[in-house]
């Protein structure tokens, strides 16, 4: 039987009060099930986390020992139990270590996907299908006007553009998909990084992540034109609005976030509408509950053929 109320919202956030956990907590609880290591999902402060290996080690790159109290490493497809709740981390495909978060409860299955994505990327574990009576998805990107273009020739772009580039993108797993897919499809660029990335970086390469070439920024280089992109985050591509002499871009799914009509870059880590769709029919869910933007485009799509309730 689906419980209405298995999880819900109250002020810390995501709670599933049949085992006292919280799914991304807002604000510090005491137990937190962190499905990855961005910031507006993974907070610090919290007593008991639950995350996997690669999530918990960004979180004490960012947090220190605010990162958990006392940390719990669960293992891809290796359940575990919160109070009556047994739970299993499925890659989600969004960035290293991000996880879908699988409640089974009283024979129902719960199935929370966090941020994810299906298109391709060789800096994170691919996303894995599973069946769930409800599936509680994001909905980012849940419009049928919207649609991701391949990556891979978003990338290839690049390689018509012969002044160095100015590419703004999330300094944690955006900035590394992006140092990979230039080596492997704009290979004659050179890559500088900016110096916060260059640790996150170090991470992944210690999780088994080769990103190809990359060095750390300096002006020097920049000013001999011989190609190079540098990649900032985004604090830092907004200081350089008045920038001369480069190419600026900005990749992202967001058409607002876009800086030049002539030359676009939509490189997106979440799931499109089609995206969307296909895991529905993967899951195969008797009840869709949408989360992290606008779910109403899913509910007049399945009507009343799968009952779809918005959470957020």
């Amino acid at each position: 039987m689906i419980l209405d109320d298995f999880i819900a919202f109250n002020a810390n956030g995501l709670y599933c009060r049949y085992a006292d956990f919280y799914l991304d907590p807002q604000l510090p609880v005491t137990n937190a099930v962190i499905s990855h290591a961005h910031a507006d999902h993974a907070k610090s402060g919290n007593a008991n986390v639950y995350t996997t290996a690669a999530t918990y080690a960004f979180m004490q790159l960012r947090y220190g020992k605010g990162a958990a109290k006392t940390s719990h490493i669960m293992a891809y497809s290796a359940p575990f139990t919160i109070g009556e709740v047994q739970v299993t981390f499925i890659p989600a495909g969004h960035m290293p270590g991000s996880a879908q978060v699988l409640m089974d409860y009283q024979g129902t299955r719960y199935l929370y996907t966090g941020d994810y994505k299906l298109q391709p990327d060789t800096t994170c574990e691919p996303f894995e299908f599973v069946k769930a009576d409800v599936l509680i998805t994001e909905s980012t990107f849940a419009d049928p006007n919207t649609g991701h273009p391949d990556p891979v020739e978003e990338i290839k772009k690049l390689n018509d553009i012969k002044i160095n580039i100015l590419l703004g993108a999330y300094s944690l797993g955006k900035s590394q998909r992006l140092i990979r897919m230039i080596n492997d499809y704009a290979p004659q660029k050179k890559v500088l990084v900016h110096h916060r990335i260059m640790p996150i970086n170090a991470i992944y390469q210690k999780l088994g992540y080769e990103l190809g070439k990359n060095q750390i920024y300096g002006r020097k280089l920049m000013k001999t034109q011989e190609e190079w992109i540098y990649i900032v985050p985004p604090f830092t591509f907004e200081s350089y609005i008045r920038a001369t002499g480069v190419k600026r871009l900005f990749a992202s799914g967001w058409k607002n976030l876009q800086v030049n009509n002539q030359d676009t870059l939509y490189i997106s880590d979440h799931a499109d509408w089609n995206d969307i769709i296909k895991t529905i029919e993967q899951t195969e869910p008797q009840q869709i509950w949408t989360l992290h933007g606008d779910g109403t485009h899913l509910k007049n799509y399945f009507n009343n053929n799968i009952f779809v309730k918005l959470l957020s």
